[in-house]
């Protein structure tokens, strides 16, 4: 199972908070930030932590379904 990593390039502000946490999953493109590959594995702490820290909240974590787990509430 994997989890689908998202960006809103429109809510992103490029802060490089998510690639300073988890550079191998996120990386700043320009002045805005990308996941480095769209799906990772399931459980991965680290993408819904970056999500979490996202100022703009700008980072969408799904899991196997389609539902949203991530930023958490």
């Amino acid at each position: 199972m994997s989890w689908r990593l998202s960006v809103d390039p429109g809510e992103c502000m490029g802060s490089g908070m998510c690639a300073g946490t988890a550079p191998d999953l996120f990386a700043l493109d320009g002045d805005r930030s990308r996941p480095v590959r769209e799906h990772i594995p399931e459980g991965d702490e680290r993408a819904l932590d970056a999500a979490d820290i996202c100022p703009m909240r700008a980072i969408s974590v799904q899991n196997a379904d389609g539902r949203k787990i991530g930023p958490r509430e």
